[in-house]
């Protein structure tokens, strides 16, 4: 959750919303990403679908069974299914986000049977850390 935590500064710096995200497997680094929506004028620039798509390209397949991802935001209902469609085991995440989050706060979609889902979901992880770069983000932005 720190690397992801360092990705979220790197996504403040860049004038981006500051969420960070890591996928490791066995130990080891397969993918990172941070928010890039405003600087590739892509709105699915989010830092999961990014990391998503890093990992997939390192291990060469799109199935990433055995992975966990480290989000230092609650996923939206966007990356919440590409975590699910990744196959990804694990989703541990810092700062619940009740206004968009949907593994946990609005809706449980990661890890629900109904859609074939078996991520397991760990939310509040150093999320003191993680909210408060949010709330400094969204702060700065309020006083322009």
């Amino acid at each position: 959750m720190k690397i992801a935590l360092k990705l979220a500064e790197k996504a403040f710096t860049q004038n981006e919303i500051p969420v960070g995200s890591v996928i490791v497997k066995e130990n080891r680094i397969i993918g990172r990403g941070y928010n890039q929506k405003e600087r590739l004028t892509d709105p699915t620039a989010h830092a999961e679908i990014i990391s998503i798509s890093a990992a997939s390209s390192t291990m060469n397949d799109w199935r990433l069974n055995g992975a966990t991802i480290y989000v230092s935001k609650e996923p939206c209902s966007m990356c919440a299914g590409a975590i699910i469609n990744s196959r990804i085991s694990r989703l541990v995440f810092g700062a619940y986000d009740d206004q968009k989050g949907c593994c946990g706060s609005l809706y449980q979609i990661c890890g629900d049977k109904r859609l074939g889902s078996n991520t397991v979901v760990k939310g509040g992880v150093l999320e003191d850390r993680c909210s408060e770069i949010l709330s400094e983000f969204f702060h700065l932005k309020r006083k322009k």
